[in-house]
């Protein structure tokens, strides 16, 4: 009898000292406000297939006219994620040294050109924004302000002289009728001061939904895939046509800024990884 209350006795301590273990590590995982990392990739592609193929993949435009990309390069900065609160974490905010990005797509594995933030707030965030370039803010910051990423954009040939500012976007490629034989090269980007000079100012902010909450925390590392349907480039919310006046465009003209208008509206997000 007295070892039959013993062990009665034992197996309920036994019992609430797992069910409080158990609560405890419940807590500590829901308090743990450990900060994690994000990734987002960039898959670049022609009415939602993924994979140019620089100097092969043409595309038909809206007007007719054949074209591809023998140079596809872009900016991305000023990344802000927005949680299902709508409250805003902001990585390293008009930072480029920090927080700016050059997408090549001659850089692609797979396809896929992928950025690694890191330090990101533990939080379900349901959007993404980003701007298409270096804000004139970030610029007005002088060239000492982002002298990392000021080098590696000349290098990597993101940038004219400093005096005239960063290529927003780089496209270089062949363009025709009847077929893609003839040379082009689109380069938008702001003039230095835009309002010291008078100049377009080609800043836009683009903002896309999640189809899944992107889950951060210290175990979970959510990968966002980003599509960019680059038939906008020509076949967007204007539809473009090539030739000899515009096949050779630098800076923020006024059909650059059409382009650049276009290419605001080529990004979505196919799918959300949280592993």
């Amino acid at each position: 009898m007295k070892i039959y209350k013993f062990l009665s006795l034992f197996f309920i301590a036994f019992t609430l000292l797992m069910t409080t273990s158990c609560r405890s590590n419940d807590d500590d995982e829901i308090t743990d406000a450990t900060p994690g990392n994000i990734q987002i990739k960039f898959e670049n592609g022609f009415n939602n297939l993924g994979n140019i193929v620089l100097g092969q993949t043409t595309q038909t435009s809206t007007n007719g006219q054949k074209h591809n990309f023998t140079t596809l390069k872009y900016i991305v900065s000023n990344i802000t994620l927005i949680d299902e609160n709508g409250g805003e974490f902001k990585y390293n905010y008009n930072n480029p040294d920090k927080g700016a990005f050059i997408i090549d797509q001659a850089k692609a594995q797979g396809g896929i050109v992928s950025i690694n933030l890191n330090e990101i707030p533990k939080n379900n965030y349901k959007k993404v924004k980003f701007v298409l370039g270096i804000s004139p803010n970030a610029y007005l910051l002088g060239q000492n302000g982002q002298g990392i990423f000021w080098q590696k954009a000349k290098e990597e040939g993101m940038a004219w002289s400093w005096a005239a500012g960063y290529i927003f976007v780089k496209l270089e490629g062949n363009y025709g009728a009847s077929a893609a034989n003839i040379s082009y090269m689109n380069h938008c980007g702001n003039m230095g001061d835009t309002t010291a000079n008078g100049t377009a100012n080609l800043y836009r902010e683009i903002t896309i939904d999640l189809p899944t909450t992107a889950r951060v925390s210290k175990n979970i590392t959510p990968s966002i895939h980003v599509v960019a349907d680059f038939n906008q480039y020509l076949s967007g919310k204007t539809a473009l046509t090539l030739n000899s006046s515009n096949d050779m465009a630098m800076g923020s003209s006024e059909h650059l800024v059409q382009v650049t208008d276009n290419l605001t509206g080529m990004f979505k997000v196919d799918h959300v990884h949280n592993d």
